[in-house]
């Protein structure tokens, strides 16, 4: 059924089963037996959602920890409250955020010829240098490529990693198999 298609009875039975605890599912076929309907658990999920019904699953976890009665209020009413209304309160014990070490950039110990996108012949390494700027152009490297690659071997090396674990282990099985045969 589309989302229009909710009547005002319907959507008052679905608040209903769900403010009794029911299941979105279980409300679902509860609406569909007593009207004739046929919502599916996700049309009710929807329509829940649009009702404000569906409070967000780390807002449940939140809600349980804090335990019942601990706010005061009943749990009903802290579900219908609206999320996002207040921010919480910064605790005077958290220690205030160290600003992260500046990231060191790695580097191959080789000169670009940093030749432009038109100069750039079939063989010759593509990685790019500048365009960190705005109007900054962009250069490559420009040196011979790696076979099968894009990029010379140094800068190959320094845009892969050692590998998955799986890969590094597959190399010394492969020589086994080609030493025994």
């Amino acid at each position: 059924m589309q989302s229009g298609d909710w009547t005002p009875e319907h959507s008052e039975a679905l608040r209903e089963h769900v403010t009794r605890g029911m299941s979105f599912a279980r409300a679902a076929a509860e609406i569909n037996a007593q009207f004739g309907t046929a919502y599916t658990r996700n049309a009710a999920l929807g329509r829940g959602k649009r009702m404000g019904l569906v409070v967000s699953a780390r807002r449940q976890d939140r809600l349980r920890s804090a335990g019942p009665g601990a706010s005061g209020k009943s749990r009903k009413a802290e579900l219908r409250e609206p999320q996002g209304a207040k921010p919480p309160a910064p605790q005077p014990d958290t220690v205030p955020a160290v600003p992260a070490a500046p990231v060191q950039l790695r580097c191959v110990g080789m000169s670009p010829r940093l030749v432009s996108l038109l100069e750039l012949q079939s063989g010759d390494c593509r990685y790019p240098y500048g365009g960190d700027k705005d109007d900054e152009p962009i250069a490559f490297c420009g040196h011979p490529r790696r076979a099968g690659s894009s990029y010379c071997t140094p800068h190959f090396h320094l845009t892969r990693d050692d590998g998955t674990a799986w890969e590094r282990a597959a190399g010394p099985a492969i020589l086994r198999l080609v030493e025994a045969a």
